[in-house]
Parts: structure tokens; sequence; C-alpha cells
């Protein structure tokens, strides 16, 4: 996709930043992150994930945060590659 494309479309709603945002972060254990994506987004851990996933594959995402997307890109092809 052209650059042209990219900027056409509409930026990455407050969700979609906010996704990127927590993953961003460090947990300190197991469950803090499931916690915090209830507490602080709303959302079952499985629709997070959902939209997480889609976020991975959206240009507006990587060209919002492309060290994050970046990482987590490599991360879902090394577990993909597991399988």
């Amino acid at each position: 996709m052209d650059q042209e494309q990219v900027g056409d479309r509409e930026p990455l709603g407050d969700r979609e930043q906010a996704v990127l945002a927590l993953e961003r972060r460090g947990f300190p254990g197991p469950g803090a992150k499931e916690r915090a994506i209830r507490e602080e987004l709303g959302l079952a851990p499985v629709r997070y994930y959902q939209l997480l996933n889609a976020l991975l594959d959206d240009e507006r995402a990587l060209a919002h945060d492309p060290v994050t997307v970046n990482r987590l890109r490599r991360v879902r092809e090394t577990r993909r590659a597991e399988r």
C-alpha cells in the first residue's frame, strides 16, 4: 500500500491507540495484564486480543507506533512458526 492510500484512511481511534499503549507497558505478573484490559479498556481479554491481532495488520497502527507493532508482529510470526 502506498503512502497516499495510508494518508487517506481515518486515523486510529481512541480504543486502538489505547490497545497499543497497553501493549507498550510491562506487567508484573500473571493476570495483571488481563486485569488492566478489563479495568482500563472495559474489554474481555479475548476481544482485546482479537482487536490487537487486527491492529497488527493495519498500516495505520504501524504508522502510529512502529516499534510496538513490529515487535508484536515478530512475536506473532515466531509463535506461528512454532506450531
